[in-house]
């Protein structure tokens, strides 16, 4: 299939800011891994190093997404996985029901991939702001210490059950895979999973893909490819 034939999914843009933050958060639940688990723990040794790198990655994690606002693609998406529209309880719905995923109503993101979104920005809030508490022991109460260091600890279990699950979601869809690591999905692919699609397109960045043989373009927002000149 060529570049005009597939539909542009995500800008580079967009897939700098996943990618980024998915290697900190598996840094994060891998350094985490090594200070509660005394086998791992055992293994790897250096704690110290283990602890400074595992602070610094979770002070980082939201930077990616701060910088990613600079896109007007990444800001597009940002509202459309803020939106929880009547077709999103609909797709729920469906899943319960086992209904065929081209027969549950979804736009460019399902309600899925919507709960995961908003389960990770505040997951990530959440252990940035306890572990401050953690990492500045001076700056809070026996209390709150103790209060953050629970949160912490269990929303990190939470966090890492929920982060498995979307890498087994992501290994069972090859093309997703691919839309994620090219920005480029094929339309049969987009119609089949995301079947209102097109009626997000306005809200998604506009500017066109071009194609690097010919210079020419064609809209991300359209699930059609070109018609041959006659």
């Amino acid at each position: 299939m060529t570049p005009l034939e597939l539909v542009r999914r995500f800008t580079p843009a967009e897939r700098w800011v996943h990618r980024t933050t998915a290697a900190l958060m598996l840094v994060c639940l891998a350094t985490a891994a090594m200070l509660y688990l005394p086998a791992l723990a055992e293994i790897v040794g250096r704690r110290r190093l283990v602890v400074t790198v595992h602070e610094w990655t979770g002070i980082a994690l939201p930077a990616p997404a701060l910088l990613g606002l600079a896109s007007r693609a990444f800001r597009g998406d940002l509202g459309l996985l803020n939106r929880f529209n009547e077709h999103d309880w609909n797709w729920l719905r469906g899943v319960l029901r086992r209904t065929p995923e081209e027969l549950r109503p979804a736009g460019k993101f399902n309600a899925g991939q919507k709960l995961y979104a908003s389960f990770a920005a505040g997951a990530a809030l959440v252990m940035v702001g306890t572990g401050l508490l953690m990492w500045f022991p001076h700056l809070s109460t026996v209390v709150w210490r103790t209060g953050a260091t629970f949160v912490h600890d269990w929303l990190a279990l939470a966090v890492g059950g929920v982060v498995a699950g979307h890498i087994w979601m992501a290994m069972r869809d090859p093309e997703a895979r691919l839309g994620m690591r090219t920005g480029h999905v094929s339309p049969e692919w987009a119609r089949r999973h995301h079947p209102q699609w097109r009626h997000d397109a306005h809200l998604t960045d506009p500017a066109p893909a071009s194609d690097p043989g010919t210079g020419t373009h064609k809209s991300s927002s359209s699930l059609r490819p070109p018609v041959p000149p006659r």
